[in-house]
């Protein structure tokens, strides 16, 4: 009998368990099929909406963190068909400031197309664009068990919808998509965490306003902002919805294949000096040796460049730690390694403007990630460098300096050793054949002549063709051949 009544109390203890999580996913399904009725989008399949939206140059811009410069995109349409699932984005991009978008093709300074699509075999980075639309959230939510859960937020009672799509982060971590639907049944808001190699959990919310009926019932908010940790870097202002367009097919045909991606170069390495080697491979990085330890400028464009950075330091000189990072700038395709090198305990050196960006990006969870610095437990060190800061001891000098008046980043360092009278430095790029020289090349001159830097080899991060570091004289014959030559010195 005492078993009975055990086995009987366990049975109503799972019922109990079972019951509100069968009741809290029944409310779910209520909840997202009157948000989709109330959108008029019960039978929506797919949609096209067009206007004009500009994208913020996220992890591009001269201030790397608010302050975004963006692109704008005019005849701006993206169309989503949910069934394969797929997105497509065209446009004229014309740039507001700053780096251009990499998205855009064609002259620097010109309108010049725009295309961004999402295909079914893109990884959910990508497709989430799809699912944190107003439609894609609650058709997701529908196929995906969500949970719903009251809350109030300002005094405004939300319905709270949870739900996770079938794919999962690289740590194996499920994603989470969460809704804020409103007392009229419309959806305000959509947040979610994706991975990324800089800001680890990136936190994406989605917000809408404005919604209006655009024909056959179909609601659509007439205003879309998007923000990433916190900073606006997307906008769109919708002129005109359809629901179905019976010219999908056509809507979501790229004008041209995406390119390959180009095979990764053996990772090498080429003495410059004693002690000084350039790896090459990828983004190029110098490693530089000290009595006790090893500093490397530039950790690459991502988490494999930057393993295989230390690998080939490591082997280099297989008895010393890396003890310094030196980040040239903080956008995100030159700071994509770096988590590597904290993994290892180096300690990151960035200019002072982007020092405080880089270290609260590197400290925050990165349960998504699941990269070797998630794995190492280990806490990121960051240090600013406030316009010079010189490394020595008895074996060797760099000296690492902050570049004035750049347009292209307000972060920029260069490295120069005055022993070896080698001077490092990212995107100060020669141009293409027939291209004109960027005006950065001018702005790096004057850097160089204000801090009287007087070097034989340049070594750039993005090799020049053919592969070789360039010489002063190339570098000063590039500023004779731009346009418009020098200007006053910069600004301090």
């Amino acid at each position: 009998m005492r078993q009975m009544a055990r086995a009987s109390a366990a049975l109503s203890a799972l019922l109990w368990i079972i019951g509100p999580a069968t009741a809290a996913a029944q409310d779910a399904k209520t909840t997202v099929e009157n948000a989709l009725r109330a959108l008029g989008a019960a039978s929506l399949n797919s949609i096209v909406y067009s206007g004009e939206a500009a994208y913020g140059n996220f992890g591009q811009s001269r201030t790397i963190s608010f302050g975004l410069s963006s692109t704008s995109i005019r005849n701006y349409t993206r169309a989503i068909d949910f069934t394969k699932p797929a997105l497509r984005e065209t446009g004229i991009g014309v740039p507001v400031a700053g780096p251009r978008s990499p998205q855009l093709t064609g002259p620097a300074a010109a309108p010049r197309p725009f295309e961004l699509t999402a295909p079914s075999s893109e990884g959910w980075p990508a497709q989430m664009e799809i699912w944190v639309t107003p439609w894609g959230f609650l058709k997701g939510a529908l196929a995906s068990n969500a949970t719903a859960r009251s809350r109030k937020i300002e005094g405004v009672a939300y319905q709270v919808v949870t739900w996770s799509p079938a794919q999962k982060a690289p740590s194996g971590q499920p994603y989470r998509v969460i809704g804020y639907i409103n007392p009229q049944q419309i959806l305000e808001r959509v947040e979610t965490w994706i991975e990324h190699p800089v800001v680890g959990d990136m936190h994406v919310e989605t917000f809408f306003t404005d919604y209006a009926d655009f024909g056959g019932g179909l609601l659509a908010p007439a205003r879309i902002t998007q923000r990433r940790v916190g900073m606006e870097t997307y906008v769109a202002l919708i002129r005109e919805a359809r629901a179905n367009p019976a010219n999908l097919a056509t809507l979501m045909t790229p004008t041209a294949t995406p390119p390959a991606p180009s095979p990764s170069a053996p990772v090498a390495s080429e003495k410059l000096a004693d002690g000084v080697y350039r790896i090459t491979g990828g983004y190029v990085s110098l490693a530089i040796e000290f009595k006790d330890h090893i500093v490397v400028l530039e950790g690459g464009q991502s988490e494999a460049r930057g393993l295989a950075v230390i690998a080939e330091t490591k082997k280099l000189f297989p008895n010393k730690r890396i003890k310094y990072i030196v980040n040239t700038h903080p956008h995100f395709d030159h700071a994509s390694g770096l988590a590597s090198f904290c993994a290892e305990g180096a300690v990151v050196l960035t200019d002072d403007n982007s020092k405080y960006f880089v270290e609260q990006a590197l400290l925050s969870p990165r349960t998504l990630v699941g990269d070797t610095l998630a794995k190492s437990k280990k806490k990121p060190k960051v240090e600013g460098v406030v316009e010079k800061l010189v490394l020595q001891d008895e074996t060797r000098t760099i000296e690492l300096h902050h570049v004035a008046g750049l347009e292209h980043s307000d972060a920029m360092l260069i490295a120069y050793l005055p022993k070896e009278k080698i001077l490092f430095t990212a995107d100060f790029n020669p141009p293409q054949p027939g291209q004109p020289v960027s005006p950065s090349i001018a702005t790096l001159v004057q850097n160089i002549e204000r801090l009287q830097l007087d070097f034989d080899r340049h070594v750039t991060v993005h090799a020049p063709n053919p592969d070789r570091p360039m010489s002063k004289a190339d570098l000063l014959a590039l500023t004779k051949e731009g346009r418009g030559g020098l200007s006053s010195p910069p600004d301090k």
